[in-house]
């Protein structure tokens, strides 16, 4: 499901203003998915969905295209962006698109805003000094007292060492893995398993990140409101390793990594409690204090005259008399002097906006007020419970912020509506998915929301832990056994009548529910005990002739427990794949060996994926002629190799750079010597790979207009093909690599061209496109193409294509769900597969002849069995969490690959034999008794390793 747009700011300013009235003229047309405005438009979604966004002015030419995507005027809009772009035009900017405020407000300053954060340039060359001298360094402050912006734009922002920077969260092991795996390229969820085995290895992934660096470079690791390790994480055990990560990661033998904590003074009594830390709480030590007049007015005049704007000096003067030496007064000056800015006049920060705002005691919470006045009822009580969720009790600290997942919000229209108001106020911030409170100043300095959090704490906290056991019962498939009994239903009746999230008020009448059957069983057992005793000796003599009976029926019964205990066995192990592999992959073979059904073969092969984790979304796949080498291409600009020497344990060896954008397509030739990429950037890029290792650019094909979504190679390896969204496809003469020649450019396709391929003896190609067609072109003279024929039937756009291996058929698949194969010996209806229940991405055909392999935005991908005369569905493999992008067989047909947006590549064992000795591979440590009895009870235990 599509996250929702970001909210834009209130206010009449020309970028949000023209940015909404964009996003109105979309709702107009039905809110179609930005995936679908990119096929109209011919822009990608990214560009699309930014040209929305109200931060910059899109080019004249996407907003036209954005536009005739809609079924908007042009005309029209043509002249509402030349207006904007004239508002947008003051003395002074050149670039309407690169106006932006001076002030971030109550947020935080980020890497990028290094150029706005002034007034700390001491205490700045302090910190960077404390972190030449010492590997373990924490910084320590009120809160509001600015720590999170000077190590983002101040220490990070520096850029003189490579940086990763995050907060701990609830699960701070995880949040650890998850930057670092985009710091390196790695598996998010191998790093959090390893990382939560041995603490220690997050060194040695330091240390392997930066093999590749000049000799001495090292990682600063900044780890930013520490406290929430003890504010959110409720798991004392992952405390501690992960406070033994960052030591050990700071402190061990060879080191290449500093340790940066963010801490809020408040909390250090709880640091001290953690030995390991000692060195960072003392001789490691900055604190963070109030700014001095000097600083004060540094930070209010230099970033508005680094926009080119003046603040006046009376208003200089009074916001320093007001805040100086203040603790905590740094994020109400920034809001009030942004909310000032927006009352500007011209080009000047005036006392007469200023006062505008309330000034720096008044302007949060008439800000915070404003737009609590604004809801209705239903609103009001919304923001409060939503604001409440939001704020973590101290407990002998003062309370402070919390971040919650976006789901443990219901998704309705008052919910979206207040989320949407209280972000436009710059209150809370939504990021992905997660919600939060922009700053703790809110906290602190709005009174109602003080009388809120003062009104009845202990409810609050018996809310806030039924929040949590609620996810964990959702988690848990509302296992029965969670639900709360005795003395916490009670407490937790009393919430009956507030206002609970949909999850929360079904976790709690569950439990409700159980309690009162409970009492009702109770009523019948009595009475069915007095009844039993008068039966008791009728049923006596019937004993006999019944226990022959029920030996027969045994039999029957065990059998179907088997079965229905096996499947559920086998769902629950792809579950829990992700956090248990080795559990996860002894389940599903035991299942299978239970009762080997296609659903539970299935849940085997998808049970034991080998993932290949990058840090945006995957888009393609190839593997080598030798099945050695496998290429992946990214949305993150790169293409990585993987080194499948030992197909169990792919190693990255090498990550190619040179596109600017996304790339979308690779192939290898057929020789295995030359890899082909392409993508958004609209080039196609030939690399040499005779050192795999170090591959080297061997040319770069220009031409496309628009961004290239495939290409492949013809099996002689003499043509390669290229399909665009600017409607056409190219050939190229590539029989000498260094110097590619362009061949003639195949332009009947009437919209985007998304798929080519060439028949196995080179001599047909195959494209199709948004036109809902397949052309097959005669290129056994790549010099003189000649359109064959044209397969219409699609009811939808065209994304992929592929021939069989004797050439005689060609697949397609697309929009309308279908997979088709068409014959290409002569005219034909096509074969129709259905069961996708959402776009046909790829298709792939086996190199045995026996499986068209078919992947879809429904996050699976199907084996279809074509050796029969009618093709069948055989197999359902589930394993990415997102769209599955891309699939592709190995050459020995052993493996598949596929590539999702959910950030990996995944390697599947085709043959349930060889994936069952691949789970015993992983099988470490074996499956206990205890656990085999939760998950088999009344079967013999047999460890299936």
């Amino acid at each position: 499901m599509p996250r929702p747009e970001r909210p834009l700011a209130t206010g009449d300013e020309p970028l949000p203003s023209f940015a909404r009235e964009l996003r109105k003229l979309r709702e107009s047309a039905g809110n179609p998915p930005y995936r679908r405005l990119a096929r109209d438009a011919h822009y990608s979604v990214t560009t699309l969905s930014d040209a929305a966004g109200g931060k910059t002015l899109p080019s004249l030419a996407v907003t036209l295209a954005y536009v005739r995507a809609c079924g908007g005027d042009p005309a029209g809009w043509e002249q509402r962006w030349r207006e904007t772009r004239a508002l947008l035009t003051p003395a002074g900017h050149a670039d309407p698109g690169a106006l932006r405020p001076p002030y971030l407000g109550l947020s935080a300053f980020g890497t990028g805003d290094a150029d706005r954060f002034f007034g700390r340039a001491a205490l700045l060359e302090t910190l960077l000094g404390r972190v030449r001298q010492h590997r373990l360094v924490a910084v320590l402050g009120a809160s509001g007292s600015g720590k999170s912006s000077l190590l983002h734009a101040g220490l990070a922002g520096t850029g003189t060492r490579p940086a990763v920077t995050f907060t701990p969260g609830a699960s701070p092991i995880e949040e650890c893995a998850l930057r670092l795996a985009a710091f390196t390229g790695a598996s998010a969820t191998a790093l959090h398993r390893e990382f939560t085995d041995d603490p220690a290895a997050v060194h040695l992934r330091v240390r392997q990140a930066l093999a590749g660096h000049p000799a001495g470079t090292e990682l600063l690791l900044v780890v930013d409101q520490f406290e929430e390790l003890f504010t959110l994480c409720a798991d004392a055990a992952e405390r501690q390793a992960f406070t033994t990560a960052l030591t050990h990661a700071a402190t061990a033998s060879r080191s290449q990594a500093r340790v940066v904590l963010g801490v809020r003074s408040d909390f250090f009594a709880h640091c001290a409690r953690h030995p390991e830390l000692e060195p960072a709480l003392g001789a490691g030590q900055v604190l963070v204090g109030p700014l001095s007049p000097g600083e004060l007015r540094e930070a209010i005049v230099k970033p508005a005259a680094a926009a080119q704007y003046t603040v006046e000096s009376e208003l200089v003067a009074r916001l320093v008399a007001e805040a100086a030496d203040q603790p905590g007064a740094l994020p109400l000056i920034s809001h009030a002097l942004l909310e000032t800015w927006h009352r500007r006049q011209g080009m000047a920060l005036t006392v007469a906006a200023y006062e505008q705002t309330g000034g720096v005691r008044h302007a949060l919470a008439r800000t915070a007020e404003h737009a609590y006045a604004g809801f209705d009822e239903p609103q009001r009580a919304m923001a409060r419970q939503i604001l409440l969720r939001l704020t973590a009790l101290g407990e002998g600290t003062e309370d402070t912020k919390r971040r919650v997942a976006r789901s443990e919000l219901d998704d309705t229209a008052t919910v979206r509506a207040v989320l949407d108001a209280l972000t436009a106020a710059r209150l809370i911030t939504v990021d992905h998915d997660t919600v939060e409170v922009t700053h703790e100043a809110l906290i602190k300095h709005w009174p109602r929301l003080r009388e809120w959090l003062a009104a009845d704490r202990e409810a609050l906290r018996i809310h806030r832990q039924l929040s949590g056991d609620a996810a964990v019962w959702e988690s848990l498939r509302r296992d029965p056994d969670t639900l709360y009994r005795g003395t916490r239903l009670a407490r937790a009746r009393e919430l009956a009548g507030t206002a609970l999230t949909a999850r929360e008020r079904a976790f709690l009448d569950a439990g409700l529910a159980a309690e009162s059957a409970q009492l009702s069983a109770s009523r019948r057992r009595s009475r069915l005990l007095r009844a039993l005793v008068v039966l008791l000796a009728a049923l006596l003599g019937a004993t006999t002739v019944a226990t022959v009976a029920a030996l027969r029926a045994t039999g029957l019964v065990t059998a179907q427990r088997d079965t229905v205990l096996a499947q559920q066995v086998a769902e629950e192990a792809i579950a829990l794949r992700a956090g248990n592999p080795a559990l996860a992959a002894q389940l599903a073979l035991a299942a299978y060996r239970l009762r080997p059904t296609p659903g539970n073969r299935d849940a085997l092969v998808s049970a034991v994926t080998i993932p290949l984790g990058h840090p945006q979304e995957v888009d393609a796949a190839a593997f080598g002629p030798d099945g050695r080498l496998l290429a992946t291409a990214a949305a993150d600009h790169r293409v990585r190799l993987w080194s499948l020497a030992d197909p169990a344990h792919p190693a990255l060896l090498a990550t190619i750079t040179g596109h600017t954008d996304a790339v979308h397509a690779v192939a290898f030739d057929p020789g295995g010597k030359v890899l082909a990429t392409a993508g958004r950037d609209r080039t196609v890029r030939l690399w040499d790979l005779r050192d795999a290792a170090h591959p080297a650019q061997l040319a770069v094909l220009t031409g496309h207009r628009d961004s290239i979504y495939s290409l492949a190679y013809a099996p002689d390896g003499r043509t390669l093909a290229t399909a665009s969204y600017d409607h056409t496809v190219r050939l190229w003469d590539v029989r000498v690599p260094a110097a590619p020649v362009e061949l003639p450019t195949l332009t009947t396709h009437e919209r985007n061209v998304k798929a080519v391929a060439f028949s196995p003896d080179s001599r047909l190609l195959a494209s199709g496109g948004d036109d809902r067609t397949v052309r097959l072109w005669d290129v056994g003279d790549p010099a003189r193409p000649v359109e064959r024929a044209v397969l219409t039937g699609h009811t939808d756009l065209v994304v992929t294509v592929a021939f069989s291996r004797d050439g005689r058929t060609v697949a397609s698949g697309g929009d309308d769900r279908t997979v088709r194969l068409w014959p290409t010996t002569g005219p034909a209806r096509p074969a129709v597969l259905s069961g996708h229940t959402d776009v046909v991405t790829s298709l792939a055909y086996s190199p045995d002849r026996h499986w068209l392999a078919s992947a879809g935005y429904d996050h699976s991908v199907r084996l279809w069995d074509i050796t029969r005369q009618t093709p069948a569905l055989s197999a359902t493999l589930t394993g990415h969490t997102g769209a599955v992008e891309w699939v592709t067989f190995s050459p020995d047909g052993h493996l598949l690959a596929t590539a999702g947006d959910d950030h990996v590549a995944l390697l599947w064992e085709t043959d349930p034999a060889r994936a069952a000795a691949r789970a015993c591979e992983i099988a470490r440590p074996s499956i206990t008794r205890q656990e085999w009895d939760a998950y088999f009870p009344g079967v013999d235990y047999r460890p299936p390793c």
